[in-house]
């Protein structure tokens, strides 16, 4: 038998590491690693751009719980995904990148680049595999790396020497996970928890407010409820956690820029804001005026001083965002009949009923108001179905579905970038299977990616996507207006993205009545396949974010 090569044996080394789903995108320097990763069971996910390789992978990774995995060539292969590096590193997300390199014994090659720097400057980590005896090991390091840093690794492996004979035996060093510490939860100190539940105590209207890191300790989500029944206080997530308390009455849902009429109301009232597993970012506090007269006790296992320039929190507890709550609440003992008491009735219900934004806006006839378009789509769709939601002006409007579950509702924006709805939504078709996916994005940022629904077709993924079509780039034209500028630089017209999608050979709708919704996704469940749903709605309806931002 002739002697394995060198792509083979690379291909066994991230088989061993478990790897189930690999985004690709081939050339010359990573095709037959990829080919030979196929073979030995790996499910592939063949896509038209390398960008649309690692952003999927990015929300494979966050739906699975899993270090993402992705493929791209050498050169411009790898200067394609930019844009997903530094989403991927802002979102803290583990991937691996295989890349090829350009062949190291070529006196020139006309893709050779400098990779490196590219990738390091991205915030993501870059290594090169250039000797056969290190590569293996290096394979192994870089899933340890990805989830210890909780972000973006990328393999550079020149494909020439991929295409060598294997000279070694080719065994394989241990793989991540015999060899990544087990962890057990850390457990807070208990000064610091008698010192937090006097300021508890103390605080008249509570607040608390869950992010990913809460989503990650067992136990958490209930005891958060827990703690603010105990104050009598209320419930509250980061973006990227919403619905996690999507059954309580006393959920205000998103705190930050997403927050809705009653929610900012209720946190500008507050005197005290109790952070579970949440960083504290910018959008998050709405740089520190969502909650300006609320003292902050942050809960986390890393506790940091500044985020994003700001000083977050004015206490910490350092621990496991579950035990650490549940000492609070053991802390503070049984809740005292005459204690503060925020909650009421009266404030369910207005919670319950209060539309997110109470904003009046002229709609044009023959054009739909996208609160009302998302608010259809909330009532008609699935709970169960998996809900991605992309960037953008209208990401504002879908993130108003309060009552989905947190584990169906997938939204990561870190870096801010339009055009990622598509890969998003393949990258969780690919990791549950079993659902259907519905994408909500805008026309602006369907249109970067729109090849992608060639892959969804080819890959039968049920996913439905649903465009609010303004014919513009909605945060641009709102921008220039409030500045009194001309907006014709980021006006296109409405495509007609029904007739799109039959071009790819799928179903496609120009939806002209709500009504029509229940009968439209009772079709979709019926049918196989993608499908896109096209909505014109007006440009004169501006989320409160724009209206805040921007004011006219």
């Amino acid at each position: 038998m002739s002697a394995k090569k060198t792509y083979e044996i690379l291909a066994e080394a991230f088989r061993q590491e478990q790897v189930e789903t690999c985004f690709a995108l081939l050339g010359d320097a990573n095709m037959n690693w990829a080919t030979a990763l196929a073979e030995l069971g790996c499910g592939f996910v063949y896509v038209r751009h390398e960008h649309c390789a690692v952003a999927a992978a990015m929300s494979y990774a966050r739906a699975k719980n899993t270090v993402g995995v992705a493929t791209v060539t050498c050169g411009p292969g790898l200067t394609q995904i930019m844009t997903a590096l530094p989403a991927a590193v802002r979102a803290h997300i583990p991937l691996v990148v295989f890349a090829g390199e350009s062949p190291l014994k070529n006196h020139w090659y006309n893709q050779e680049l400098e990779q490196a720097p590219f990738v390091k400057a991205a915030g993501a980590a870059y290594h090169a595999l250039h000797h056969p005896d290190r590569m293996l090991r290096q394979v192994r390091d870089a899933f340890v790396q990805a989830q210890e840093e909780m972000r973006p690794v990328v393999l550079g492996v020149p494909f020439d020497l991929q295409n060598r004979d294997w000279a070694s035996d080719g065994t394989l060093p241990k793989p991540s996970r015999d060899v990544l510490p087990k962890m057990r939860p850390m457990p807070p100190h208990p000064d610091d928890v008698t010192d937090m539940a006097a300021v508890i105590a103390k605080a008249r209207k509570v607040v608390v407010m869950a992010g990913l890191g809460a989503t990650r300790s067992e136990g958490a989500v209930e005891a958060c409820k827990a703690l603010a029944e105990r104050c009598g206080g209320l419930l509250a997530t980061t973006l990227p956690a919403r619905g996690l308390f999507h059954d309580d009455p006393f959920n205000l849902s998103i705190a930050g820029g997403f927050s809705s009429d009653v929610t900012r109301e209720c946190f500008q009232e507050a005197d005290l804001v109790v952070a579970v597993g949440a960083s504290l970012a910018n959008h998050n506090s709405y740089g520190g005026t969502l909650y300006p007269n609320a003292e902050v006790i942050r809960i986390d296992t890393n506790q940091t001083t500044l985020t994003q320039g700001r000083i977050t929190a004015h206490r910490h507890l350092r621990g496991d965002a579950g035990m650490s709550v549940r000492a609070l609440v053991d802390a503070l003992g049984p809740r005292d009949a005459k204690a503060a008491n925020w909650r009421s009735p009266e404030l369910a219900a207005k919670i319950r009923d209060t539309p997110a934004d109470g904003s009046d806006f002229n709609v044009e006839q023959g054009l739909m108001d996208p609160r009302d378009v998302a608010k259809a789509l909330d009532d008609a769709l699935p709970k169960t179905w998996e809900a991605v939601n992309s960037s953008g002006h209208c990401s504002y409007y879908f993130a108003q579905m309060p009552d989905r579950p947190m584990e169906n509702f997938h939204t990561i924006r870190e870096f801010g970038a339009i055009g990622n709805g598509t890969s998003f939504a393949m990258g969780v078709a690919a990791a549950r299977p079993e659902n259907p996916v519905v994408m909500f994005d805008g026309d602006g940022s369907l249109l970067m990616h729109i090849q992608e629904l060639e892959t969804m077709k080819r890959h039968g993924m049920k996913v439905l996507i649903c465009v609010m079509n303004d014919g513009a780039y909605g945060s641009e034209i709102h921008k220039l207006r409030s500045e009194g500028l001309d907006d014709s630089g980021a006006v296109f017209g409405r495509p007609d993205f029904a007739a799109i999608a039959h071009g790819f050979g799928i179903a496609g709708e120009t939806v002209t009545d709500l009504s029509e919704l229940p009968r439209l996704v009772e079709t979709f469940a019926a049918g196989s396949g993608p499908a896109v749903w096209d909505f014109h709605i007006s440009d004169q309806v501006l989320s409160p974010v724009m209206q805040r931002a921007h004011p006219r």
